[in-house]
């Protein structure tokens, strides 16, 4: 099992906070790593490190074994690397549809080679993405105007159309009522079947356990344990820390 994506040894402070100290983490092909942690933990700050968003002041970020580190967002995306965000970014005032070409329109300049085969490959894309969502009829809809677990699905179509091979999610399931739940944890396990590495955030414990192969533990900024879920979750250290009864 190959290791497509390597953290290795990240730092960043703020001022005086430590947000991200000495980081190492492997996501292994194929597999669903859960990010766990109590608030303020530093997980998405390592997610905006990992993918350029912001600069560390030390470690290295490796995709395939080539360093990524000081390549902008767009272009590890492209080069892959995807990602979602707790607020998700959509354009509220496109439809579904146009939200969805957006996402992969670095590769779909009009000048670009390919032509009227290479434009009905994307359309297809597209189109694959809004169903595995549950999007299809939405298409010509605003985003802004689509339910919240609709736009939840939506941030994910954006995802899929790309063909990311490596997808970091940040809290995708918050908020999801129980069927959008299902159908969210169906979605990803589709997903690594066909091969997708998968790292997510998420703060609801059943999602986890449902979902993740291996989970890393942080607090603080640092990695505290890495480990298969029913060690991590069993721990009753860490599951103090996480629900604010002790910290380190």
């Amino acid at each position: 099992m190959g290791v497509p994506f390597s953290i290795r040894g990240l730092d960043k402070k703020f001022g005086g906070l430590a947000a991200v100290q000495n980081v190492d983490l492997d996501l292994q092909e194929g597999v669903t790593t859960a990010l766990v942690g109590p608030n303020g933990a530093g997980k998405t700050t390592l997610f905006n490190l990992a993918t350029g968003h912001i600069i560390p002041d030390g470690g290295e970020v490796l995709l395939d074994g080539k360093s990524v580190l000081g390549q902008s967002p767009h272009l590890i995306a492209r080069m892959g690397v995807a990602r979602s965000f707790q607020d998700l970014r959509l354009f509220g005032r496109m439809s579904v549809r146009d939200n969805v070409r957006a996402a992969i329109e670095p590769t779909a300049w009009l000048w670009q080679p390919g032509g009227g085969s290479a434009a009905r490959k994307r359309e297809a894309a597209v189109d694959a993405a809004l169903d595995r969502c549950g999007l299809t009829k939405q298409a010509d809809a605003r985003a802004v105007d689509l339910a919240y677990a609709e736009r939840k699905f939506l941030s994910v179509a954006r995802i899929l159309a790309t063909g990311a091979r490596i997808w970091l999610l940040d809290e995708p399931a918050s908020g999801l009522d129980p069927h959008s739940r299902a159908r969210f944890v169906q979605l990803v396990r589709d997903a690594v079947a066909e091969g997708v590495t998968i790292c997510l955030i998420e703060h609801n414990l059943d999602i986890v356990t449902e979902l993740a192969d291996r989970i890393a533990f942080l607090d603080r900024g640092a990695k505290l344990a890495e480990g298969a879920p029913q060690e991590i979750l069993r721990d009753p250290k860490l599951i103090g820390i996480y629900f604010g009864e002790q910290r380190t």
